[in-house]
């Protein structure tokens, strides 16, 4: 047990310093197409086991969400979002619950549920968490445009991006 929480420790850590010293800093503008961000970090909060209670999971969110707005400047938002991504998370899991349901013990990895699960998992959340942020951020509907596009942009290459952490440091357990 507490091997799994000094991996997990570890792991905050890691995708922490990624997501503030190297994805922060990358600028995917195309033209005057500027409306991608890269997010690894809700990662660490839809890869929490499902035997966490809900609680810890939203404080952990928090205190991820309110790193990230330290080194972000922002106010709050990736708190928000992550609050949102963690509360959310529930529910998804409910949606997508495999016949025979979740262990108790049971990680969320691709060798334990599937790969296709997920895909859909991750894609179903972080486009939640995608909205969420880019709406607070706006915090005005006036910007519609500019919240779908920045939505849809940043979830796309969001996603790949998980994807291929997960399927690069896919844990075996």
């Amino acid at each position: 047990m507490s091997s799994q929480i000094i991996s997990q420790f570890f792991r905050i850590i890691l995708v922490m310093a990624i997501q503030v010293l190297l994805l922060k800093r990358i600028d995917l503008q195309i033209g005057s197409f500027n409306y991608i961000h890269l997010f690894l970090y809700p990662l660490l909060i839809l890869f929490i086991p499902v035997k966490t209670p809900r609680a810890l999971l939203l404080i952990i969110a928090f205190f991820i969400g309110l790193g990230l707005d330290f080194f972000y400047d922002s106010i709050g938002i990736h708190a928000s979002a992550a609050l949102f991504l963690a509360y959310s998370r529930k529910y998804i899991l409910k949606i997508l619950e495999p016949i025979e349901g979740y262990n108790i013990e049971q990680r969320l990895t691709i060798n334990a549920l599937g790969f296709p699960w997920i895909l859909t998992y991750v894609s179903i959340l972080l486009f939640l968490y995608c909205l969420w942020y880019f709406s607070v951020e706006a915090f005005s509907f006036v910007y519609f445009k500019e919240i779908i596009l920045r939505t849809i942009s940043s979830f796309i290459a969001s996603y790949v991006l998980i994807i291929l952490f997960l399927i690069i440091f896919n844990p075996k357990n």
